[in-house]
């Protein structure tokens, strides 16, 4: 049995981003490849403060046996082909305009839904690293490289967190660098290297190049409008980034107010997340059409994340989580709830456990609330919704037995079909609505 290299895309990002920061001083361009790709390569893009952007490349296959590329194609009318497979697969020149007309369809309905509107990132004369999350034959990346080099990059740096043995091998001589963290042995499968290897939905992939693309934008301004943000945010409703003090640390947030002592909602996300998930993000959105604030924030510095016994460590998250809560009522008189996700979960129910946390209702998404402690969740008041997907049974098990120790308030609802994260289509809708209609009824507001 091999030993789990990665706890998510994040974390594989994190780490790969590690490796490549001799590559910070060379200006590159970052380029993830769709879909599980760009949650990788938004980790790297973050830590050498680099753009970040998707390479779109899609596979030539060989009529009546397209599993066989026999070229790809790219982006600003970049094509590659093998001409020796298109001799042996005795591919006509007919052949290759009509496959190609099919792919440049789907190529460029992709690149437009991924990039919302904003235009590709150029590469001339730039140094390009390719991200993906894992090589499993290799054919992809080395097709986006060629691509990549095609559009004009200067230099190409291939990197991935974990590549079998033989593809490693071959791929070295695709790009001028190539970086992999791991090529075991005992390879079958890219998924196998993570502990949560769940589908990336294009929704994550629009949101990440959304942020990064935003990133540099909201620096420049944040000096001339924060002031004025803050003062919007907290008189008529809006969005504000926040530092909050929480013992020796400073944290980051971003508050919403829908309106003035209006009941907020503070999120604590999971192992591997941060404030800027989607998946949380939908359901804060859902919140604020009911009238709710949301605090959204990440419990731990960006150095801290890194350190795997830090994010597993229930007892800090909550002490962090109750300091924040603290802050946040020194700053205003508002009723406040929790969102816990996965191992946020856990504390955000021991920080509500907490003799004076005044806690008005508490929801767990996927969470972890065995690992808030038997005898804290005794000692939980506020009344508390444990949402878990039916096909996670093993997280489905671990809630049942969390049930049983709450003597508060409270109610287990199973989504049908859903996995750890919500995934499946209408999932997460039911796990806002039912969050919505938790805090709704128990801040005594009226359902959306």
């Amino acid at each position: 049995m091999h030993t789990v290299l990665f706890t998510d895309r994040a974390d594989a990002g994190r780490q790969l981003s590690e490796a490549l920061r001799h590559l910070a001083k060379d200006d590159p361009v970052v380029l993830g490849l769709p879909r599980g790709g760009v949650p990788v390569a938004y980790q790297v893009a973050q830590a050498l403060d680099a753009p970040l952007d998707v390479i779109v490349v899609r596979k030539l296959g060989v009529p009546y046996q397209p599993e066989l590329g026999f070229g790809a194609i790219g982006e600003g009318g970049v094509r590659v082909l093998s001409e020796d497979i298109i001799r042996r697969g005795r591919v006509g020149p007919a052949d290759v305009d009509a496959v190609q007309r099919t792919e440049e369809a789907e190529l460029a309905r992709q690149a437009g839904r991924f990039r919302a509107g904003r235009r590709r990132l150029p590469l001339d004369g730039r140094t390009a690293i390719v991200i993906d999350d894992g090589i499993a034959t290799g054919a992809t990346a080395a097709a986006a490289c060629r691509v990549v080099r095609a559009q004009g990059a200067a230099r190409v740096v291939l990197a991935v967190p974990v590549a079998p043995p033989d593809a490693a091998a071959r791929l070295r001589t695709a790009a001028d660098e190539f970086v992999c963290l791991s090529t075991p042995y005992a390879f079958s499968a890219v998924g196998e290297w993570y502990r949560d290897f769940s589908q990336t939905s294009d929704d994550e992939v629009i949101s990440l190049l959304s942020q990064a693309a935003g990133g540099t934008a909201e620096r420049a301004g944040a000096t001339a409008a924060g002031t004025r943000a803050s003062r919007a945010a907290r008189d008529t409703g809006g969005t504000e980034e926040v530092r909050i003090e929480a013992g020796p640390v400073r944290l980051t947030g971003d508050l919403t107010r829908t309106a003035a002592g209006a009941p907020v909602v503070m999120f604590a996300h999971g192992s591997g997340s941060s404030r800027r998930s989607p998946r949380n993000r939908a359901v804060a959105a859902t919140l604020h059409r009911a009238g709710l604030g949301t605090l959204l924030f990440d419990l731990l510095t960006p150095a801290e994340e890194a350190d795997r016994a830090k994010v597993f460590d229930i007892d800090t998250l909550a002490r962090r989580l109750a300091e924040a809560t603290r802050w946040l009522r020194a700053r205003e008189a508002v009723p406040i709830g929790y969102f816990g996700a996965s191992t946020g979960a856990a504390a955000a129910l021991r920080a509500a456990a907490y003799p004076d946390a005044d806690i008005g209702a508490v929801v767990s998404r996927g969470g972890r609330p065995d690992l808030a402690g038997h005898s804290l969740l005794a000692a939980v008041q506020a009344p508390t919704l444990l949402i878990v997907g039916s096909a996670d049974t093993l997280v489905l098990g671990l809630n049942r037995q969390a049930q049983s120790a709450l003597t508060c308030e409270n109610r287990l609802e199973i989504v049908p079909g859903a996995t750890h994260l919500f995934e499946e289509r209408g999932a997460l809708d039911t796990v806002s609505a039912l969050a919505r209609d938790w805090f709704t009824r128990h801040f005594h507001l009226l359902p959306a």
